[in-house]
Protein backbone atom coordinates (compact mmCIF):
# COMPACT_ATOMS: atom_id res chain seq x y z
CA UNK A 1 0.00 0.00 0.00
CA UNK A 2 1.36 3.21 -0.78
CA UNK A 3 1.58 5.75 1.89
CA UNK A 4 2.34 9.47 1.27
CA UNK A 5 4.39 10.70 4.16
CA UNK A 6 2.12 14.05 5.21
CA UNK A 7 3.86 17.22 6.03
CA UNK A 8 1.91 20.04 8.01
CA UNK A 9 2.72 22.91 9.69
CA UNK A 10 0.69 24.09 13.30
CA UNK A 11 -2.76 23.76 13.64
CA UNK A 12 -4.14 27.19 13.66
CA UNK A 13 -7.56 29.04 13.54
CA UNK A 14 -9.45 31.77 12.08
CA UNK A 15 -13.62 32.70 13.06
CA UNK A 16 -15.49 34.37 10.54
CA UNK A 17 -19.50 35.73 11.35
CA UNK A 18 -19.98 32.54 13.91
CA UNK A 19 -17.87 30.19 12.78
CA UNK A 20 -14.46 28.21 14.24
CA UNK A 21 -12.44 27.19 10.98
CA UNK A 22 -9.36 24.71 11.52
CA UNK A 23 -5.94 25.17 9.30
CA UNK A 24 -2.93 23.82 9.24
CA UNK A 25 -0.76 26.45 8.49
CA UNK A 26 -2.71 27.58 4.90
CA UNK A 27 -5.68 28.51 3.63
CA UNK A 28 -7.11 25.54 3.51
CA UNK A 29 -10.18 24.73 5.78
CA UNK A 30 -9.59 21.36 7.14
CA UNK A 31 -13.08 21.67 9.34
CA UNK A 32 -15.15 24.27 11.08
CA UNK A 33 -17.79 24.41 14.30
CA UNK A 34 -20.52 27.24 14.51
CA UNK A 35 -19.61 28.29 17.94
CA UNK A 36 -22.91 28.69 19.67
CA UNK A 37 -24.23 25.23 17.80
CA UNK A 38 -21.01 22.63 18.38
CA UNK A 39 -23.13 19.91 17.58
CA UNK A 40 -24.25 21.46 14.32
CA UNK A 41 -22.67 20.05 11.58
CA UNK A 42 -21.58 22.98 9.58
CA UNK A 43 -20.14 22.16 6.23
CA UNK A 44 -22.16 20.82 3.76
CA UNK A 45 -19.99 17.87 2.74
CA UNK A 46 -19.50 16.91 6.56
CA UNK A 47 -22.70 16.57 6.31
CA UNK A 48 -22.75 14.52 2.86
CA UNK A 49 -20.77 12.30 4.54
CA UNK A 50 -23.14 10.95 6.88
CA UNK A 51 -25.03 9.83 3.96
CA UNK A 52 -24.33 6.41 4.93
CA UNK A 53 -27.60 6.66 7.47
CA UNK A 54 -29.68 6.37 4.40
CA UNK A 55 -28.52 2.95 3.79
CA UNK A 56 -28.77 1.41 7.89
CA UNK A 57 -32.21 0.90 9.26
CA UNK A 58 -33.06 3.83 11.68
CA UNK A 59 -33.94 1.86 14.59
CA UNK A 60 -29.91 0.42 14.38
CA UNK A 61 -28.52 3.75 13.25
CA UNK A 62 -26.88 4.33 17.10
CA UNK A 63 -25.69 0.75 17.08
CA UNK A 64 -22.34 -0.66 16.19
CA UNK A 65 -18.40 1.01 15.41
CA UNK A 66 -17.69 4.70 14.08
CA UNK A 67 -14.80 5.24 12.88
CA UNK A 68 -13.36 8.59 11.16
CA UNK A 69 -9.82 8.50 9.02
CA UNK A 70 -8.73 11.94 9.89
CA UNK A 71 -10.18 14.01 12.41
CA UNK A 72 -10.72 17.61 10.61
CA UNK A 73 -12.23 19.59 13.44
CA UNK A 74 -13.84 16.64 14.89
CA UNK A 75 -17.41 17.20 13.70
CA UNK A 76 -18.05 13.81 12.99
CA UNK A 77 -16.34 12.34 15.56
CA UNK A 78 -18.86 14.38 17.94
CA UNK A 79 -21.57 13.97 15.92
CA UNK A 80 -21.30 9.82 15.95
CA UNK A 81 -20.56 9.99 19.81
CA UNK A 82 -22.13 12.24 21.52
CA UNK A 83 -25.76 12.49 18.99
CA UNK A 84 -25.84 8.90 17.44
CA UNK A 85 -24.04 7.15 20.65
CA UNK A 86 -22.30 4.87 19.27
CA UNK A 87 -18.62 3.48 20.12
CA UNK A 88 -16.37 6.22 18.40
CA UNK A 89 -12.72 5.83 16.96
CA UNK A 90 -11.02 8.62 15.31
CA UNK A 91 -7.96 7.77 13.82
CA UNK A 92 -5.65 11.18 13.11
CA UNK A 93 -1.57 11.16 12.46
CA UNK A 94 -0.92 14.61 13.38
CA UNK A 95 -0.63 15.39 17.09
CA UNK A 96 -1.57 19.04 16.63
CA UNK A 97 -4.79 18.82 15.20
CA UNK A 98 -5.59 16.55 18.18
CA UNK A 99 -4.44 19.04 21.05
CA UNK A 100 -6.44 21.83 18.35
CA UNK A 101 -9.88 20.01 18.38
CA UNK A 102 -9.48 19.29 22.29
CA UNK A 103 -8.99 22.86 23.02
CA UNK A 104 -10.90 25.01 20.56
CA UNK A 105 -13.57 22.30 18.95
CA UNK A 106 -15.25 20.64 21.98
CA UNK A 107 -13.80 16.99 21.68
CA UNK A 108 -14.14 15.31 24.47
CA UNK A 109 -11.59 13.39 26.79
CA UNK A 110 -11.25 9.73 25.43
CA UNK A 111 -14.21 7.59 27.52
CA UNK A 112 -15.66 4.03 27.34
CA UNK A 113 -17.06 4.96 24.32
CA UNK A 114 -14.66 7.68 22.18
CA UNK A 115 -11.05 6.55 21.58
CA UNK A 116 -9.24 9.61 19.44
CA UNK A 117 -5.86 7.61 18.45
CA UNK A 118 -2.87 9.16 17.27
CA UNK A 119 -1.89 6.78 14.21
CA UNK A 120 -1.01 6.79 10.53
CA UNK A 121 -4.77 5.62 8.83
CA UNK A 122 -3.21 3.48 6.16
CA UNK A 123 -1.64 1.36 8.91
CA UNK A 124 -4.45 1.28 11.59
CA UNK A 125 -6.79 -0.50 8.16
CA UNK A 126 -4.10 -2.52 7.32
CA UNK A 127 -3.93 -3.97 10.97
CA UNK A 128 -5.35 -7.19 11.32
CA UNK A 129 -6.71 -6.37 15.12
CA UNK A 130 -9.20 -3.64 12.80
CA UNK A 131 -10.56 -6.50 10.44
CA UNK A 132 -14.42 -6.44 10.59
CA UNK A 133 -14.69 -4.59 13.36
CA UNK A 134 -15.98 -1.22 11.94
CA UNK A 135 -20.06 -0.27 11.01
CA UNK A 136 -19.56 3.08 9.86
CA UNK A 137 -16.13 4.52 8.70
CA UNK A 138 -15.83 7.90 7.60
CA UNK A 139 -12.56 9.12 5.12
CA UNK A 140 -11.32 12.20 5.20
CA UNK A 141 -7.93 12.52 4.71
CA UNK A 142 -5.72 15.74 3.12
CA UNK A 143 -2.77 17.36 4.20
CA UNK A 144 -2.29 21.44 4.24
CA UNK A 145 -1.95 21.39 0.91
CA UNK A 146 -5.60 19.66 0.13
CA UNK A 147 -4.75 18.84 -3.78
CA UNK A 148 -5.33 15.56 -3.54
CA UNK A 149 -6.32 12.65 -0.85
CA UNK A 150 -3.35 11.34 1.07
CA UNK A 151 -4.35 7.76 1.14
CA UNK A 152 -6.46 7.07 -2.21
CA UNK A 153 -5.15 3.57 -4.24
CA UNK A 154 -7.01 0.42 -4.69
CA UNK A 155 -4.70 -1.46 -1.60
CA UNK A 156 -5.90 1.58 0.87
CA UNK A 157 -9.71 0.78 -0.12
CA UNK A 158 -9.30 -3.00 0.00
CA UNK A 159 -8.08 -2.58 3.70
CA UNK A 160 -10.89 0.07 4.37
CA UNK A 161 -13.33 -2.90 3.13
CA UNK A 162 -11.40 -5.45 4.98
CA UNK A 163 -12.39 -3.46 8.82
CA UNK A 164 -15.85 -3.18 8.05
CA UNK A 165 -18.20 -5.74 9.24
CA UNK A 166 -21.09 -7.09 6.39
CA UNK A 167 -23.14 -4.35 6.30
CA UNK A 168 -20.57 -2.15 6.68
CA UNK A 169 -20.41 1.40 5.28
CA UNK A 170 -17.70 3.63 4.15
CA UNK A 171 -18.00 7.07 3.26
CA UNK A 172 -15.12 9.25 1.49
CA UNK A 173 -14.61 13.29 0.50
CA UNK A 174 -12.76 13.42 -2.82
CA UNK A 175 -11.43 16.61 -3.63
CA UNK A 176 -8.17 18.76 -4.60
CA UNK A 177 -7.17 20.57 -7.90
CA UNK A 178 -5.05 16.87 -8.39
CA UNK A 179 -8.02 14.75 -7.39
CA UNK A 180 -9.96 12.96 -10.31
CA UNK A 181 -13.60 11.68 -8.91
CA UNK A 182 -13.23 8.95 -12.07
CA UNK A 183 -9.62 7.05 -10.74
CA UNK A 184 -10.54 7.35 -7.04
CA UNK A 185 -14.11 6.00 -7.75
CA UNK A 186 -12.49 2.93 -10.01
CA UNK A 187 -10.33 2.32 -7.12
CA UNK A 188 -12.95 1.91 -4.87
CA UNK A 189 -15.16 0.23 -7.21
CA UNK A 190 -12.32 -2.47 -7.46
CA UNK A 191 -12.11 -2.79 -3.74
CA UNK A 192 -15.96 -3.01 -2.92
CA UNK A 193 -17.84 -3.74 -6.44
CA UNK A 194 -19.91 -1.55 -8.72
CA UNK A 195 -22.79 -2.40 -6.87
CA UNK A 196 -21.68 -1.41 -4.01
CA UNK A 197 -20.65 2.23 -4.73
CA UNK A 198 -22.76 5.20 -5.04
CA UNK A 199 -22.06 9.04 -4.96
CA UNK A 200 -23.13 12.53 -4.34
CA UNK A 201 -23.44 15.59 -6.83
CA UNK A 202 -20.87 17.57 -6.11
CA UNK A 203 -21.17 20.49 -3.29
CA UNK A 204 -20.76 23.94 -4.96
CA UNK A 205 -17.22 23.95 -3.30
CA UNK A 206 -16.17 20.91 -5.22
CA UNK A 207 -16.30 18.11 -2.44
CA UNK A 208 -17.58 14.73 -3.67
CA UNK A 209 -19.22 11.88 -1.56
CA UNK A 210 -18.84 8.70 -2.09
CA UNK A 211 -20.70 5.58 -0.58
CA UNK A 212 -19.54 2.06 -0.17
CA UNK A 213 -20.98 -1.02 1.63
CA UNK A 214 -19.93 -4.65 2.19
CA UNK A 215 -22.83 -6.71 1.43
CA UNK A 216 -25.50 -3.81 1.71
CA UNK A 217 -28.89 -4.53 0.12
CA UNK A 218 -30.38 -1.05 -1.16
CA UNK A 219 -34.12 -0.77 0.32
CA UNK A 220 -37.01 0.40 -1.98
CA UNK A 221 -37.48 3.86 -2.77
CA UNK A 222 -40.36 4.36 0.28
CA UNK A 223 -38.23 2.91 2.85
CA UNK A 224 -34.89 5.63 1.40
CA UNK A 225 -38.03 8.17 1.79
CA UNK A 226 -39.48 7.33 5.14
CA UNK A 227 -35.71 7.10 6.45
CA UNK A 228 -34.63 10.70 4.89
CA UNK A 229 -37.41 12.17 6.90
CA UNK A 230 -36.57 10.21 9.96
CA UNK A 231 -33.12 11.58 9.76
CA UNK A 232 -34.21 15.48 9.05
CA UNK A 233 -36.58 14.90 12.02
CA UNK A 234 -34.10 14.10 14.92
CA UNK A 235 -30.53 15.14 13.08
CA UNK A 236 -32.13 18.37 11.52
CA UNK A 237 -29.53 16.91 8.10
CA UNK A 238 -31.40 16.94 4.66
CA UNK A 239 -31.45 13.58 4.08
CA UNK A 240 -34.46 14.17 1.49
CA UNK A 241 -31.97 16.59 -0.74
CA UNK A 242 -29.14 13.40 -0.65
CA UNK A 243 -31.58 11.51 -2.26
CA UNK A 244 -32.15 13.79 -4.83
CA UNK A 245 -28.90 13.50 -5.28
CA UNK A 246 -26.93 10.32 -4.99
CA UNK A 247 -26.75 7.88 -7.46
CA UNK A 248 -25.02 4.49 -9.31
CA UNK A 249 -21.47 4.89 -10.72
CA UNK A 250 -21.09 5.99 -14.30
CA UNK A 251 -20.75 3.56 -16.57
CA UNK A 252 -18.60 4.71 -18.22
CA UNK A 253 -16.57 4.37 -14.64
CA UNK A 254 -18.11 0.62 -14.65
CA UNK A 255 -16.69 0.13 -18.02
CA UNK A 256 -13.35 0.93 -17.64
CA UNK A 257 -13.07 -1.52 -14.12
Amino acid sequence: MKTKTPTWGPATLSEFDGVRFLHLDSIWVQGAMRIRKPDQLELEYIQRMCAWMLWRDEASLGEGHAVQLGLGAAALTRFCHGQLKMRTTAVEINPEVIAACRQWFRLPANDARLNVVNADAGRWVADDANLQTVDVLNVDLYDHDAASPVLDDEAFYAACRGVLADGGLMTVNLFGRSASFARSAQRIARAFGSSQVWSLAPTKEGNTVVVAGRGVQVPDREVLEQRAATIESRFKLPARKWLRLVRPLPMSIIQAL
